[in-house]
């Protein structure tokens, strides 16, 4: 029996399904409160349901750039099983761009889930920063774009396209200050930015450049901290309408929300339960499912729900749950 995701997924079956939320802190007290969140919800779900990036572009003190690096690379050896943490480091045009990825790569690479490279402008700066990380032995960690002005969006399908790129961020505020004041300062805000053209327009180029190239688009930030039932809104609207499965958040009450809004509801996973389960039952040929016809082209989609659920450990009937087992599939042929 061949496992849903070979036979429903083929060669998409390759891409990497990341964290739903990436949480984003730069001072000391708040990134050992993330680092200890994130430790405590895998202990309860069995699974890192976010990620945690420690930031070296906006946490550093200018002048204490240096200290700030050894602190994010002490941070990161101290990570706990399961976890995923990763750090953004300065930009390449940065004076201590070669310094981070000495400090922090070159030192905890190997237990870093991603580097986070913001103000990427285009495919050159990613094969800089490849070339960067090859010199200190890094020549497999992933690399997460931020893409923050009109000409990096112009460039973001050459940018998912490149092998070492697994996921490409929009940045809010810089994109709208790009335009000289062209977009006005209600585009920075939480529903502003779902509605101003040029910010949507730019949002759906990134969605639609990751999803040609296998790779996952992330949703940058909401402001607002303290309205948390919008801010799950937005992660809705993010998900739903602009093609985004991930989302940063920039304050720990932001995290459940997020992964509430990007998280199939209780009523999706059993419904592509039933309906996997009966395509299983037909050896994946269409099937009748509640007055509709399903073929492989919805299998696949309510495969993916499943996955959904799985990766944010939301419970699922103990029928599908047999898919995520180890030993599902194994030696027996299709």
């Amino acid at each position: 029996m061949r496992h849903p995701r070979d036979v429903l997924l083929g060669a998409q079956a390759a891409r990497v399904r990341l964290p739903v939320c990436d949480h984003y802190s730069g001072v000391l007290a708040r990134m050992e409160k993330s680092l200890l969140l994130q430790s405590q919800m895998i202990k309860a779900l069995g699974a890192c349901v976010f990620d945690v990036t420690l930031d070296c572009e906006d946490g550093a003190s200018v002048g204490a750039e240096r200290d700030h690096a050894l602190l994010v690379s002490e941070l990161i050896a101290k990570r706990g099983p399961l976890a995923r943490v990763a750090a953004r480091i300065h930009a390449v045009d940065h004076s201590h761009f070669e310094e981070d990825v000495e400090l922090i790569v070159g030192s905890v690479g190997s237990l870093m889930s991603h580097v986070m490279i913001p103000k990427v402008e285009s495919v050159q700066d990613i094969q800089t920063v490849v070339q960067a990380l090859d010199r200190v032995g890094a020549h497999q960690l992933p690399i997460h774009a931020l893409i923050e002005s009109p000409q990096a969006v112009h460039q973001a399908f050459d940018i998912a396209a490149h092998p070492r790129v697994e996921s490409l961020s929009f940045g809010l505020m810089d994109f709208v200050s790009s335009h000289a004041g062209a977009i006005p300062e209600w585009g920075m805000t939480m529903s502003g930015q779902f509605k101003h053209p040029l910010i949507v327009r730019a949002k759906m180029e990134i969605a639609s450049a990751c999803h040609a190239h296998g790779k996952t688009p992330a949703h940058g930030v909401v402001t607002e901290i303290n309205d948390l039932a919008s801010i799950e809104q937005s992660a809705a609207e993010a998900h739903e309408r602009l093609g985004y499965p991930r989302m940063w958040s920039i304050h720990p009450s932001q995290i459940e929300p997020i992964i509430a809004a990007m998280t199939p509801s209780q009523d999706a996973i059993q419904e592509a339960s039933a309906i996997v389960l009966a395509a299983l039952e037909a050896d994946w040929g269409p099937i009748r499912f509640e007055g509709r016809l399903h073929d492989r082209a919805s299998f696949r989609y309510y495969w993916q729900v499943l996955e959904r659920a799985h990766d944010t450990a939301r419970p699922m009937p103990p029928q599908s749950q047999i898919f995520f087992e180890p030993e599902f599939g194994q030696g027996v042929s299709a």
